[in-house]
């Protein structure tokens, strides 16, 4: 199934709340993007749609991705170097096995929603929320197409 096809409107926008939500706990920068394949590894790939999204142009280089192609059956998540230098190996291992765990059940949403509010509140003790944090990156979901 085709990226743009994957999630109903719907779900798409439970997302674009979910996203808004983490960020209440987070000055982090939290962004979903779907490709239809990837013929590379999904954290290469995930990388060079960080750069493309310019991603690592936050304040704080504290933003991060949740990449998912659809057809491919693989993902990523990925976050900038601010939280690379902040956080412990393996910081993101339980939220992959949290998607992996819906994923497997055929509940893509549910697994990208559950993630997205895991990150929030594992970077809420790294970098947390302030009253005058701004939002550097939008909060939708943005779609690829084939990708090397």
């Amino acid at each position: 199934m085709k990226a743009k096809d994957f999630l109903s409107v719907q779900q798409q926008e439970r997302l674009v709340a979910a996203i808004k939500e983490a960020e209440k706990n987070t000055s982090g920068e939290i962004r979903i993007h779907l490709d239809d394949t990837c013929s590379v590894d999904p954290i290469r790939r995930a990388g060079q749609v960080f750069h493309f999204l310019r991603m690592d142009r936050t304040a704080l280089r504290n933003g991060v991705l949740i990449y998912l192609a659809c057809e491919s059956k693989v993902f990523a998540i990925i976050g900038d170097k601010g939280i690379n230098e902040a956080v412990p190996e393996g910081f993101w291992n339980d939220v992959k096995e949290i998607m992996a765990g819906h994923f497997r059940k055929g509940e893509f949403a549910e697994g990208l929603e559950s993630a997205v509010l895991a990150v929030g509140e594992k970077l809420k003790s790294y970098f947390p929320y302030s009253k005058d944090d701004v939002n550097e990156q939008p909060d939708d979901i943005s779609f690829g197409g084939n990708n090397k």
